[in-house]
């Protein structure tokens, strides 16, 4: 791996997660430079929901209340990136035409839809963790999840353009398309994939399906994307995951 490629994965991991890998004693790496590594940040996320799970079954709690306590662990890891973006793309649905929509987005205050769509998402998430095993079938399905959901947000920048001329959206897909920076994500996740069977086949195929309806979404309410909206991609593809793999076990 060259010398520069540490530094963007520390610089995404610094992006999506709350994680701490200090700070860069001088300039740090461009974002579009970096948005490569944004599927290996899955790694770690999904080993901390494992040893959560695990842990929560070796203490003798319930398999709800170890789904919980994962979904917590992953909201306070990410700082919550995801679930605000789902929270705003959902009550930016509300607006009239393009322009208010985008301004409801970034309004700072959480609307009805917001908070039903939050709701959902956190029990959803919850009772399908729940469903996970412990073992190592559950940290493949959680480290799966965790990468092509993250993989979603550089295909999704691929297809549609970015919705602002400014935020993380724009910043991320400007480098342009018609590059394979989505490659070393999509090597791990067909790596991981086959230790899992049939089910992991059918996570990736409803995992890219619900990024596609969530991108299709986007492009028809504000004709792009933005930093909401790939939050929004990747925490639904990771939930249709969960529930999947969930259903399988």
């Amino acid at each position: 791996m060259k010398r520069r490629r540490l530094p963007e994965i520390r610089l995404a991991l610094m992006l999506l997660t709350r994680l701490p890998v200090g700070q860069f004693a001088g300039t740090p790496p461009e974002i579009t430079h970096a948005r490569w590594a944004f599927p290996l940040v899955g790694l770690p996320l999904a080993l901390i929901a494992w040893v959560v799970l695990a842990g929560a079954a070796a203490l003798g709690l319930s398999p709800l209340v170890g789904g919980v306590l994962a979904v917590t662990a992953l909201v306070l890891a990410t700082g919550g990136l995801h679930h605000d973006g789902l929270a705003d793309f959902a009550d930016g649905m509300g607006g009239r035409d393009p322009e208010q929509r985008l301004a409801i987005m970034r309004d700072s205050r959480v609307g009805s839809y917001g908070v039903l769509a939050l709701i959902l998402a956190v029990v959803l998430g919850a009772a399908a963790l729940a469903a996970l095993p412990t073992g190592g079938a559950g940290l493949l399905s959680l480290m799966l999840c965790a990468v092509v959901s993250r993989l979603a947000i550089l295909m999704v920048m691929e297809w549609l353009p970015p919705a602002r001329e400014d935020g993380l959206g724009h910043l991320a897909a400007s480098a342009g398309k018609g590059n394979i920076r989505w490659f070393p994500g999509g090597l791990l996740a067909l790596l991981i994939a086959p230790f899992l069977g049939l089910p992991g086949m059918a996570a990736l195929l409803v995992m890219a399906a619900a990024a596609w309806l969530v991108g299709r979404r986007a492009k028809a309410l504000l004709g792009g994307q933005t930093g909401d909206v790939l939050g929004t991609v990747q925490l639904c593809s990771e939930i249709a995951g969960w529930v999947v793999l969930s259903a399988a076990f």
